[in-house]
């Protein structure tokens, strides 16, 4: 990467002075003002490589700056520091997830709810906390207690986030899908982890159909074994037939007897487990992730209001379902006294441009998507620029794939000039980000501004050794506050230690193929287990979707290595517009492309035109079940998929053979 090109944007002095970032600057040089080490940090430059030579002080004055709430914070930073995992963090801490959400009761609103139908719900942070208390209450009556799991099958309601905070406030623990998985999906991620209680819906709006989901639910309840009861949330019917739904009960029921009052949160250890959150499950089962509520927690406050310099005046936007870590990540935007903005139903109806319908509407000014969305809208032509008055957005935030140079490009032309595009990256393996946004620094195309403060973020090369300027494997080398709890029913942790330290000892390896720039940027070149090998060079599949789908003709993509004559052969799969026929002169175009801007080596093999490609739940493309399909070798979970059928556009391809 050149360091030698101009910005797309740079922030004012203005908002650097008013920046989360300068004010914790400020704070620390209040709070250690005898540190002559700390009255230098002026840049957050010099505030990262402070936060990772000083991991105890920065991550307590985090605690600190933000306000977090507990009953006890203790003196101990961090036992087993060296130890990865193992490593303990604030072990004497007693606080609870829920309660940091909750702490304010005021008219200011904390939700605002619209659903495709249009059907818009408000509620303020009194109304939040007394729904929150009438659900525990009841829950509490059902015997949920510390340690029992709560799931829900819902979609992205503010019935779902009272039902979490209620779980949570308890010390049960919370995890969730959304209503568009199939019910073998559902049981392969709730049967293991065993619920004795279940939320769900009785049905869903996507692209202007009403999806009736009484049938999925009342499957699952009739196979979950653990359930004490199912609470059926109304969405799309006033009171729905659940007649056929085992231990089943109306939300409306369920909650009655109760009035508002105090919450008694339950004062937890820091790592309680809080969430258990899923891997994509498209190699095999999903793996059961737990995760706890101080280190969620601390670094949610951490990326809102350093990294996204959240404020309470803002109003927060994340395009999510319930199924994806960016709806936790969401949700925490709570902590900080923001109004979250939900958003449930297809992001394209009935206008391609609905969601800045609501962004106008609602004066959003942090709007949270994915790649795939930006790239989508900007192949339908949505020119927000002219459409809309976006005078509070400020921030926009974009993951679940690396976010491409022309995107960068299409934000600042088509959507606003003077925004700050973060470009973030991270898993539900951590719940939160490696790298992401930072509000003090330029925005270069095609980059991601900074790694994470506190987290020792490194490049390795095969050999594990550390490099700038070269593409190797996204690694922390020290312990971070979100890593997982552990994994659910996992006997000595031999499933965690395999997926994340088996590549190298006491290193977190994150499987992503990234760069770090020599001014400090970031590059993600796509999923380390994506990688093509062909001829030995190694070559990120992202790099390879950059080019092609700059195209016009083409609308998406996918590439795999396929297994060819001892060695490894570039196989590139387009969806092109309606009516489009990959031509030959329309291949040409796209080889050209590719080879112009990259090198001969990512020049695909073979081109084929497919009708569709998979994804999972959230969107990403699933390059390793394509290929699995291409091998003859079995896609271990096909459940995992938003569009299993698109699999069958990969099978038994002649042009494969030759």
């Amino acid at each position: 990467m050149s360091n030698t090109r101009k910005p797309l944007w740079e922030p004012t002095p203005s908002r650097i002075k008013t920046s989360h970032i300068n004010r914790f600057i400020a704070h620390l040089n209040k709070k250690y003002k005898t540190n002559k080490q700390i009255l230098k940090i002026n840049s957050s430059a010099k505030l990262y490589d402070w936060s990772i030579s000083n991991t105890n002080q920065f991550w307590s004055s985090i605690w600190d700056y933000c306000g977090i709430i507990a009953s006890k914070k203790g003196r101990t930073v961090l036992s087993n520091k060296n130890q990865m995992p193992g490593a303990n963090w604030f072990p004497e801490s007693r606080l609870n997830y829920a309660e940091n959400l909750l702490k304010l009761r005021s008219n200011k609103e904390a939700i605002v709810f619209q659903g495709e139908d249009r059907v818009t719900n408000r509620l303020t942070y009194s109304e939040l906390y007394d729904a929150v208390s009438i659900t525990a209450q009841a829950l509490s009556a059902t015997g949920v207690k510390k340690g029992d799991r709560v799931a829900a099958f819902m979609p992205n309601l503010p019935d779902t986030i009272i039902f979490m905070l209620a779980a949570t406030s308890l010390g049960a623990l919370w995890s969730s899908c959304s209503p568009d998985f199939g019910t073998q999906g559902v049981l392969d991620r709730f049967g293991q982890i065993k619920p004795k209680i279940l939320i769900g819906v009785d049905g869903y709006f996507y692209n202007g159909k009403e999806i009736d989901t009484t049938k999925k639910l009342s499957e699952i309840a009739n196979t979950l074994t653990s359930l004490k009861k199912v609470i059926v949330v109304p969405y799309t019917k006033a009171r729905p037939n659940i007649q056929s739904i085992k231990h089943s009960v109306h939300l409306k029921d369920f909650v009655s007897r109760y009035g508002p009052k105090t919450i008694k949160f339950a004062q937890l250890p820091f790592n309680h487990p809080l969430f258990i959150m899923f891997s994509s499950g498209t190699t095999g089962v999903p793996k059961c992730i737990v995760h706890g509520h101080g280190g969620t927690l601390l670094q949610h406050l951490k990326e809102h209001q350093l990294h996204t310099d959240l404020k309470a005046e803002d109003r927060f936007f994340y395009f999510t379902t319930c199924g994806w870590m960016m709806w936790n990540w969401l949700v925490s935007g709570l902590a900080s006294g923001a109004t979250l903005l939900l958003y449930d139903g297809a992001p394209t109806y009935p206008n391609a441009d609905s969601l800045f319908d609501f962004a106008e509407t609602e004066r959003m000014s942090i709007f949270g998507t994915s790649a795939k969305y930006i790239d989508a809208i900007n192949k339908l032509g949505v020119n927000p620029k002219k459409t809309h008055k976006l005078a509070h957005l400020k921030t926009m935030t974009s993951t679940g794939s690396p976010l491409s140079p022309e995107s960068f490009d299409y934000v600042y032309d088509k959507i606003k000039k003077d925004i700050l595009l973060s470009s973030i990256s991270g898993g539900t393996d951590i719940v939160s980000c490696f790298v992401l946004g930072d509000p003090t620094l330029p925005v270069f195309r095609g980059e991601i501004q900074r790694r994470g403060f506190g987290l020792d973020v490194q490049v390795f090369n095969d050999a594990g050794e550390s490099v700038i300027g070269t593409k190797g494997e996204l690694v922390c080398v020290a312990p971070f506050p979100s890593m997982p709890v552990g994994f659910w029913n996992d006997i000595n942790d031999k499933k965690y230690l395999a997926a994340y330290f088996s590549r190298f000892e006491n290193v977190w390896c994150h499987g992503d193929f990234i760069e770090l720039t020599k001014r400090g940027t970031l590059v993600i070149y796509g999923r380390s287990d994506a990688i093509l090998n062909p001829g030995g060079v190694r070559i990120g599949t992202a790099e390879i979707y950059r080019q092609v789908e700059k195209l016009d003709s083409v609308l998406e993509s996918l590439v795999i290595g396929q297994n060819w004559l001892g060695d490894t052969r570039v196989v590139l799969f387009v969806t092109l517009r309606d009516g489009l026929k990959l031509s030959p002169s329309l291949e040409n175009e796209i080889i050209q492309t590719i080879r112009t801007n990259t090198t001969p080596r990512h020049v695909p093999a073979k081109i084929l035109q497919v009708a569709d490609i998979p994804r999972t739940k959230s969107g990403k493309i699933v390059e390793l079940a394509v290929r699995n399909v291409v091998h003859k070798e079995p896609v271990k979970n096909v459940e995992a998929l938003a569009n299993p059928e698109a699999l069958a556009y990969f099978k038994d391809r002649v042009e494969l053979t030759v």
